[in-house]
């Protein structure tokens, strides 16, 4: 049996607390002006401020206790900050990446939401995540030094790009990041472990609940409602995340709103019940 108020964890890499509603405070890293009579086109000029726009410091990012660099010293944090000097836009339907391209870099999201998929056999996207801003993107990359998921994005976003080749160099160095970093592969062991959970043993209803009460509890993390969100993702890519068919999620739904446990109104949902939620999910056995 899971133990009391214990929701099967599908949280991607994540950990602490932040608040990502509060204003993102950059620190500026715009270099002096060009020297005195030298002279700059308009094109090079603004060529040189969209690159500078996009710098990023990780020791004034609000979402610093989510990610990467928690409990780094402010030394580590300026080496980090050297490390992590870009960021990159990725518009709704567009992917990170591919299943075969090369790893180099790993991707924390700094805004929007993310989902991880995979082709099948018979060519059906299988969703095999969900990510979040201070998740990482590009583990699986890893052990073969090639994506083995596509990474799309469900809402116009952004991430910072980290170079995995320095970020082992300077794991080496700091023993503090080196830790941090085994804490966020870990996670993603236990997220994996909740999936099987979910797959392996719920009923549909079970495995519904388990996924708004997760969902909710990673999004209050970052400074947000606990009881109302809106689904950046369809009933269908939950479905095929939770191993269930699209109508039997939105039969699910309609069931939920019927025994007043949420108020659904399209992609808006709010949380009515949240103890009948986790009673769900608790009378599951493992």
């Amino acid at each position: 049996m899971l133990q009391k108020n214990q929701v099967p964890s599908l949280e991607t890499p994540a950990c602490g607390t932040a608040e990502e509603a509060a204003p993102l405070r950059e620190r500026s890293r715009f270099p002096a002006g060009p020297a005195a009579g030298s002279i700059m086109s308009k094109d090079e000029g603004a060529r040189k401020m969209k690159l500078d726009s996009f710098k990023v410091a990780c020791s004034s990012c609000s979402l610093r206790e989510l990610c990467l660099p928690v409990g780094l010293s402010a030394q580590q944090l300026e080496r980090l900050d050297s490390l992590i000097a870009t960021r990159r836009s990725v518009h709704r339907g567009d992917a990170l990446f591919h299943v075969g391209d090369a790893f180099q870099s790993l991707y924390a999201v700094r805004t929007g939401f993310f989902k991880t998929c995979v082709s099948a056999e018979d060519g059906r996207d299988q969703v095999t995540g969900f990510q979040m801003a201070g998740e990482l993107l590009g583990l699986d990359g890893i052990s073969n030094d090639r994506h083995t998921c596509d990474a799309v994005a469900l809402e116009d976003s952004q991430v910072c790009v980290i170079p995995y080749s320095q970020l082992e160099d300077l794991s080496r160095e700091f023993t503090d990041l080196q830790h941090q970093f085994h804490k966020i592969m870990s996670r993603e062991i236990v997220r994996d472990h909740g999936v099987m959970l979910l797959l392996g043993s719920m009923r549909a209803e079970e495995r519904l609940a388990a996924f708004l009460l997760n969902l909710t509890q990673r999004l209050q993390a970052r400074g947000f409602s606990p009881s109302a969100l809106i689904l950046r993702m369809t009933r269908e890519e939950i479905g095929s995340y939770l191993g269930l068919k699209l109508e039997t999620v939105s039969r699910t739904f309609s069931k939920f709103q019927d025994d007043g446990l949420l108020e659904v109104k399209q992609r808006q949902i709010r949380i009515l019940n949240e103890d009948g939620l986790r009673r769900l999910v608790n009378n599951t056995s493992c």
